[in-house]
């Protein structure tokens, strides 16, 4: 043994090294509040159990079971050790995480449950914590099933009310529930919902007396819509109202592939700025965003589009320009990006210099309180939410800027973008 790793209401874990080989493992028991419990026993078989059933799921986004050791009375799991972090411990560090990271870690644990509903077994503790960062590969790895237990979906049973609160659905608070997969779905979707937003979910038994779940969008302005509503579905306190399996969930939070569409009501080919979005050269494809934008209104002889033009910019042409920007940054970068922090602050066609100015701050127009000229941009993914596009509304010139976002944003409303 060589010091403690960690330990929970049930378990504790020591890393240790074989001797012979000199390889670390993790070996897990029964603590020390657990083995002086008069009913260490039948602990114990619990214990045992979920060894086994670790000791059948072999997937690279499940920690693997080794063996099952006993010294005295005392059953021990040896399983691999991961070298890395819990997610816990990780957005502690590192606060909110990015749209794109947060969905790599979610669809690898959500593939492994996936294969962990298809032995019949819900995991009933889905929580960070209990998904480990292997440091090498940054790829998560699905820990501690304790709570784990055999389940026919849809169909009332009894199980132990154990849960971790935030994260369990409300279930999971009686003693006989009507368990499934949706069980673990609204875990799922809690651990997202912290991992974008560094807050743990409002715990569902408050939520069962009228106190409504904040959205995610209200904690993280760069979440998209598309994933918010997929978090509060997989959180939905009604079992029906949920996403039934995790496979329909991941459906949610996922994008569609789809062939872009380069639709236009002018004819305007959309195809350079498809291919400089994709190539990742994000000042070209935004100086190609003005030039089209100026094409399709027949302003190029004035160089800029005034309200009225901006009023009327077809809805077909604003929404491929949109959809691209949306796709190639992961949903970072857009126009509809922007009309949602501008609306989140209040934001009306109305000039507000206060909203404006803390729009412009929120996207990273304005730096130490002052106008951000063009060639001063940030042109890459490190640049704030809705930093981009920034072409043709007149840096350095704040009220040109204002009417630019906010007769856009009404544009927007208008197409339903």
């Amino acid at each position: 043994m060589q010091k403690v790793l960690g330990g929970g209401g049930f378990g504790i874990t020591y890393s240790a090294i074989e001797q012979t080989t000199g390889k670390l493992f993790v070996i897990k028991t029964l603590n020390h509040i657990q083995q002086a419990k008069a009913d260490f026993d039948s602990q114990q078989v619990k214990f045992v159990n979920e060894a086994l059933r670790l000791a059948q799921c072999s997937h690279p986004h499940i920690v693997k079971v080794n063996e099952v050791i006993k010294e005295g009375e005392l059953w021990g799991m040896v399983m691999e050790y991961i070298d890395g972090q819990d997610l816990a411990k990780y957005i502690d560090e590192r606060g909110q995480l990015s749209e794109a990271e947060a969905l790599k870690y979610i669809n690898q644990i959500g593939q492994a449950l996936e294969y962990v509903h298809a032995k019949g077994f819900l995991h009933r503790d889905i929580k960070p914590n209990n998904i480990l960062l292997r440091r090498d590969t940054q790829e998560a790895v699905l820990i501690d099933f304790g709570l784990t237990r055999e389940f026919q979906g849809g169909k009332t049973g009894s199980m132990t009310n154990a849960r971790t609160e935030g994260y369990a659905p409300i279930e999971q608070y009686e003693r006989r529930g009507n368990f499934g997969a949706y069980t673990d779905v609204y875990a799922l979707a809690g651990t997202l919902y912290s991992l974008l937003t560094a807050e743990v979910p409002l715990p569902a038994n408050f939520r069962k007396t009228g106190i409504p779940l904040h959205p995610p969008q209200q904690f993280n302005l760069a979440i998209s819509d598309r994933v918010n509503e997929a978090i509060l579905k997989g959180m939905a306190l009604n079992v029906e109202e949920r996403p039934q399996t995790v496979g329909e969930w991941l459906e949610l939070i996922n994008p569609k592939l789809e062939v872009d569409s380069l639709k236009s009501a002018v004819g305007m080919d959309y195809t350079r700025l498809r291919d400089l979005l994709t190539a990742g050269e994000w000042q070209k494809a935004d100086e190609e965003t003005g030039r089209v934008m100026l094409a399709v209104a027949a302003r190029e002889k004035e160089g800029w589009l005034d309200i009225e033009h901006i009023d009327n910019f077809p809805c077909k042409d604003l929404r491929t320009i949109d959809q691209l920007w949306v796709k190639y940054s992961n949903g970072r970068f857009g126009f509809s990006v922007q009309k949602r922090i501008y609306q989140s602050l209040a934001g009306t066609r109305e000039y507000n210099e206060e909203i404006w100015r803390a729009f412009a701050d929120s996207v990273g127009w304005r730096k130490d309180g002052k106008w951000m000229y063009y060639n001063d941009l940030t042109f890459d993914l490190t640049a704030p939410v809705a930093h981009l596009p920034g072409e043709g509304w007149g840096f350095g010139v704040a009220l040109v800027g204002f009417f630019w976002v906010s007769s856009l944003a009404s544009r927007l409303v208008k197409c339903n973008i």
